[in-house]
């Protein structure tokens, strides 16, 4: 018993050694000594330029405190409802944090074009972050930033690729599948220019897509690719080639163009500059070839001179024998609603499924007024669950589920926008970006 006595101690001491070693370094002290101190303490420690000027200390012992929960000191992001870093967690924690603004360079067109008074991207220049480090501090917001505790897995740092700015470049045709080219075309100085094209695919039998490949020339509010419902007469279908102007010349929608909306079906789109989407394997959508397909461009100029817009789009197709599960798009959309001058307004509409489905991915439409959209699951076992959220109407998030959200008939998702209206004018459902939407664009199969 003697011995034993003696030996627990030394056992004990085994025991810590061994804790420590498969514990890890926390996720936070991996931030400051990987990305912090080697990256940014240089110019963010106490009595520098910098530091006096963003009010941001990031040296060991101080940083942490100066950047969870803390405003910045930048009016714009601070005006913005932006705090340096959100714990709030999730999506929201990560949209609603300054920092991830200022690193994030795979958003770099969307910082320097939207936010131009948050300042300089950091680290400055264009000495980026990796995509690592990039996702490896991603993941740790997202799990609600903690000071303690492993939450980010360290095999993320180990990509060293980093974001190079591109320039617009035509794409290169898909090796299978087909292009789409519209433009170049000019948008007038201090107008908003929204037009279709509709483009003859040439195809003989149906195919079936899993990837779209879109690039744009600066200045675009969106793109979008529309088929049409499989009833559509003939008749009810655009002459090819054709641009079909949204608005006449004094503003007024153009009827015929509408017309031709009515019967449209939601292929793809985007509100980012580029987009390079591809579906899961065995996963794809189907392209009937009884249609071509309805190019949509909306580019806003509010500048005082003319710029040129351009879109190229790639098609890639695959064969049928490799798809299991055929994709259905939807657009969920509410347009009957009205929002009073000088008020914030929020509206709530839920979509229920009649069938049982499994959803891929989601993506939200609205324009300048809209503040926060969400989306949650409605009924089941997840009722209240938050699957989307964004705060950005100009680019929103894409999001891809893995695994796909399922959601049984009778569920359904639940959309709430809220819209800060601060003109003098209520503001309905329109096409102008001054005008408001509330969509919701995805994919799913049953």
């Amino acid at each position: 018993m003697k011995y034993l006595t003696k030996l627990i101690p030394f056992l004990f001491l085994l025991i810590s050694c061994s804790e420590k070693v498969g514990e890890g370094t926390e996720t936070w002290n991996v931030i400051q000594e990987e990305i912090l101190t080697p990256q940014c303490v240089n110019c963010h420690m106490q009595g520098t330029t910098i530091a006096k000027q963003s009010g941001l200390i990031l040296s060991e012992g101080a940083s942490y405190s100066a950047l969870v929960g803390a405003l910045p000191k930048n009016l714009a992001a601070k005006n913005d409802n932006l705090v340096i870093v959100s714990n709030e967690g999730g999506l929201k924690g990560l949209g609603k944090s300054f920092l991830w603004e200022k690193i994030n360079a795979h958003d770099r067109e969307h910082y320097l074009g939207d936010h131009p008074d948050y300042g300089q991207m950091m680290p400055p220049g264009e000495n980026f972050l990796t995509d690592g480090q990039l996702q490896f501090i991603r993941s740790w917001i997202e799990a609600g930033a903690p000071e303690l505790g492993i939450v980010s897995d360290e095999k993320l740092l180990l990509d060293s690729n980093r974001y190079e700015p591109p320039s617009f470049q035509p794409l290169a045709p898909p090796e299978t599948g087909f292009q789409l080219h519209l433009g170049p075309f000019e948008v007038p100085p201090n107008y908003e220019r929204e037009f279709f094209h509709y483009t003859d695919t040439k195809l003989s039998e149906d195919v079936f897509v899993n990837r779209i490949q879109i690039e744009m020339r600066p200045g675009s509010h969106h793109f979008i690719l529309y088929s049409f419902e499989p009833d559509t007469k003939s008749g009810r279908l655009p002459a090819f080639g054709v641009d079909r102007e949204l608005r006449d010349p004094d503003g007024a929608i153009h009827t015929p163009t509408l017309m031709t909306m009515l019967n449209h079906q939601f292929f793809g789109g985007t509100q980012w500059p580029r987009m390079d989407y591809k579906l899961p394997p065995g996963v794809a959508m189907r392209l009937p070839s009884q249609f071509g397909l309805d190019q949509n461009v909306h580019y806003v100029n509010r500048s005082d001179s003319i710029i040129v817009g351009e879109v190229y789009s790639n098609i890639y197709t695959v064969e049928r024998t490799k798809v299991n599960h055929v994709a259905e798009l939807f657009a969920m959309s509410s347009v009957d609603f009205s929002l009073p001058p000088k008020k914030v307004t929020t509206i709530t509409r839920t979509f229920y499924m009649n069938k049982n489905v499994k959803i891929g991915q989601i993506f939200s439409h609205a324009h300048e007024l809209m503040t926060e959209f969400v989306v949650k699951i409605s009924g089941g076992s997840r009722d209240g669950e938050v699957v989307y959220w964004t705060d950005d109407w100009q680019h929103p998030p894409i999001l891809e589920y893995d695994p796909l959200i399922e959601l049984n008939s009778g569920e359904g998702l639940m959309l709430t926008a809220t819209y800060d209206n601060s003109t003098d004018q209520t503001v309905k459902f329109g096409f102008l970006s001054t005008d408001e939407m509330m969509i919701l664009f995805g994919w799913f199969f049953e």
